[in-house]
């Protein structure tokens, strides 16, 4: 993350991101599949992974080399002459325009009650005992037990958030840069989709 000035002046917390260059690998028709979708690798990413078989035959259709990074975006009926081979990159957005940012949030492991779902806890005081326990979950005589989906300790983190209606600030299509307007799921690093969002 960094800041951007405006014109007036005012700062505005962004973050930069790496988007593209993209290709497309298979092209899903509705005569064919059943839906409209294009199959998009990320090309150019060092951290490459050993490809199997069915994935090199797979990847070979559409002329491009093995990529670790791979994923399915639906598109609109009457798409275009979108085809397997074809480039995707940020020249697709242009300033002011909104987008859905699709990522992985940071993992935070096994976390316990007051850090996971803002449980208050006990007293702080001397000879409290109760600090960061969850206190009563349930009734004893009846039904006498824990219902289901009650909030408890456990994983926290590490699952599929959407930021929805991010501002483009700024595309650099030479670098493939895209500027946002505010934070992004996950860790520097990490994998993000980038979708237009549907006005």
């Amino acid at each position: 993350m960094t800041e951007l000035f405006t014109e007036d002046g005012i700062m505005t917390p962004i973050t930069v991101l790496q988007a593209g260059p993209c290709v497309v690998l298979q092209r899903k028709t509705k005569a064919a599949d059943g839906y409209e979708a294009a199959q998009l690798g990320l090309v150019g990413d060092r951290r490459v992974r050993r490809a199997s078989k069915a994935q090199t035959g797979h990847l070979k259709k559409a002329g491009v080399a093995p990529v670790r990074f791979q994923r399915e975006v639906a598109l609109t009926e009457g798409a275009g002459d979108t085809k397997p081979g074809d480039a995707v990159n940020v020249s697709l957005f242009q300033p002011k325009d909104k987008v859905h940012i699709v990522g992985l949030s940071k993992g935070r492991g096994f976390a316990g009650l007051m850090k996971r779902h803002h449980f208050r806890g006990g007293a702080a005081s001397h000879g409290s005992m109760f600090h960061r326990a969850p206190g009563s979950i349930g009734a004893s005589a009846f039904p006498s037990r824990v219902i289901k989906g009650n909030r408890a300790a456990g994983r926290m983190g590490n699952s599929r958030v959407t930021v929805r209606n991010a501002q483009v600030m700024k595309v650099d299509a030479e670098q493939n840069l895209l500027w946002v307007k505010g934070s992004v799921p996950g860790p520097n690093g990490g994998y993000l989709i980038i979708k237009k969002a549907v006005s």
